[in-house]
């Protein structure tokens, strides 16, 4: 079967989002930041943009958010389906966020790569991007489930 060519997605697209972030074994905050509202509320404020790749059935089988604040991108959520894993689909979906981070004026792109997951890792540094070691990720929630 055949992909069809990375393309954006709209809102009404969200429970197929979900449902590949749970098929690729993502864990979503569904009354957090990851709430249909939530999405709806990050795709209205134009600074996100969804990605996806579809087979020519329509199926589909790989998802990106690119986001930015201004001065930095960042590729969020990135999951393919575990069918189509090593096929090309996640480097196809770097390529086609940065082209839509680029185009918003956005020169510096980031990912976050949780510990343990080297294959994320591998691919992120075979696209070009580099690791900057003695760097800590911190956050503050104003919620458990954001």
């Amino acid at each position: 079967m055949k992909l069809k060519s990375p393309s954006r997605l709209t809102t009404t697209d969200y429970p197929r989002i979900v449902a590949l972030w749970g098929a690729a074994g993502l864990h979503v905050r569904p009354n957090g930041r990851d709430s249909q509202e939530a999405f709806e509320g990050q795709m209205a404020s134009g600074l996100q943009t969804a990605i996806g790749i579809e087979t020519e059935s329509g199926d589909l089988v790989g998802i990106v958010l690119a986001t930015h604040d201004g001065r930095k991108g960042w590729l969020n959520r990135l999951a393919v389906h575990p069918d189509w894993r090593r096929r090309g689909v996640a480097k196809m979906l770097i390529a086609a966020a940065e082209d839509a981070l680029h185009q918003q004026g956005i020169d510096v792109i980031a990912a976050l790569i949780e510990p343990g997951n080297a294959p994320s890792l591998e691919l992120f540094l075979a696209s070009g991007y580099e690791e900057y070691a003695g760097l800590h990720y911190v956050s503050k929630r104003s919620r458990a489930d954001s």
